[in-house]
């Protein structure tokens, strides 16, 4: 398959701070590929060497075969969306999509052509003479990304721009550029620290802390596969322990946590009798009460609270040794018995954890 953004060995560094550490990736033509991690991990930094806004301080940029190196970034063929959207309040819509191509002195029927066609495939037809400030949020978002489609870029480039919406329409927004990006073709190259809007829209996802990729996958590889502790700890919520191997066999081991639990589950990497590890454990992966126990982790529980959430509700319970844990209501049966200070079981298979070398454990 080919590749329309190839990235080797990419540095950046501010003095003696080092933002981007030797990163390598490459960006199948036609994907949707998002980098997720927390503030400061270097990102955006990332991002703005692809569009070209920061050189690199060593390592190589290809878009579509061809060197970026001193490449101008109105020269590059990508375009960048903002989190704030910098449309023109004084043009209309139509106006703004075709700036772009104004600038680059396309004939005014070509250009007209151009600009209805994009609000078609954006959603927006019939929208062409309204004000910006007649659009709804998510109607300003299309109006930014079809401003920038129209040029044909062969990468476009989205730093944050759901986070200025409300939670709702960004809910609703996140579905609209996944089905968006599959009817236009062009490669997406999202940015977020909100692991939602990674998972929900990508084919594939880099997680990065402190400049450096932890794990690039799938969705579904990054949440059932963590490769790290800190791709565990920050894609999906988990469950954690801390304590000590006592027993190991194969790519099982079993972890006696630090408030006497025994549990068997996997283990990620070479672990010994004695190692310091930590276990995550996904809050879906726990029965309540569970019918069968042979050869599951089964321990007692208090429920300190309920978190209704619909089809998301969840338990917050705690063990003897204080630990608050979240347990997963499931939706096929009822759980209107349980209320808050009631003890139950709850158990899980030792699949369903991955336990990882404590010393392996960095980053937040």
């Amino acid at each position: 398959m080919d590749n329309d953004l190839s990235v080797r060995n990419l540095t950046k560094k501010f003095g003696d701070f080092t933002a981007v550490d030797n990163v390598s990736f490459d960006v199948p033509n036609g994907s949707f590929f998002s980098i997720l991690g927390p503030s400061g991990c270097g990102k955006t930094t990332m991002l703005r060497m692809v569009a070209g806004f920061e050189e690199p301080s060593s390592g190589s940029i290809e878009i579509r075969g061809r060197d970026m190196l001193g490449v101008e970034p109105n020269k590059r063929p990508v375009n960048l969306v903002f989190q704030h959207l910098a449309l023109f309040p004084m043009m209309t819509v139509a106006e703004n999509i075709a700036f772009g191509l104004k600038r680059r002195k396309m004939a005014a029927g070509e250009t007209a052509k151009r600009t209805e066609t994009m609000l078609e495939r954006v959603g927006l037809p019939g929208y062409g003479a309204k004000r910006i400030d007649q659009l709804s949020g998510g109607q300003k978002q299309r109006v930014a990304i079809a401003r920038c489609l129209v040029l044909e870029p062969s990468v476009l480039l989205l730093d944050e721009p759901l986070g200025a919406l409300d939670l709702k329409l960004r809910e609703q927004m996140k579905v609209e550029l996944k089905k968006l990006q599959a009817k236009v073709g062009t490669t997406f190259i999202y940015i977020t620290h909100d692991q939602s809007e990674a998972l929900v829209m990508s084919d594939r996802v880099a997680v990065m802390n402190r400049g450096r990729y932890e794990q690039v996958g799938t969705p579904q590889e990054l949440y059932n596969e963590p490769a790290t502790p800190f791709v565990a700890r920050f894609v999906g919520e988990n469950n954690a322990w801390a304590g000590s191997v006592s027993e190991c066999d194969g790519k099982e081991v079993v972890i006696r946590t630090d408030g006497g639990f025994h549990f068997r589950c996997r283990a990620k990497g070479a672990l010994r009798n004695g190692d310091r590890a930590d276990l995550y454990l996904r809050p879906e992966a726990m029965r309540i009460n569970p019918r069968e126990t042979e050869g599951q982790n089964v321990f007692e529980v208090t429920v300190k609270t309920i978190l209704f959430d619909g089809a998301n509700s969840r338990l917050l319970t705690v063990t003897p040794d204080e630990q608050e844990l979240l347990v997963t209501l499931p939706q096929n049966r009822k759980f209107d018995h349980i209320a808050p200070g009631d003890g139950i079981t709850v158990g899980w298979h030792p699949e369903a954890g991955i336990c990882f070398a404590e010393q392996e454990r960095e980053g937040a």
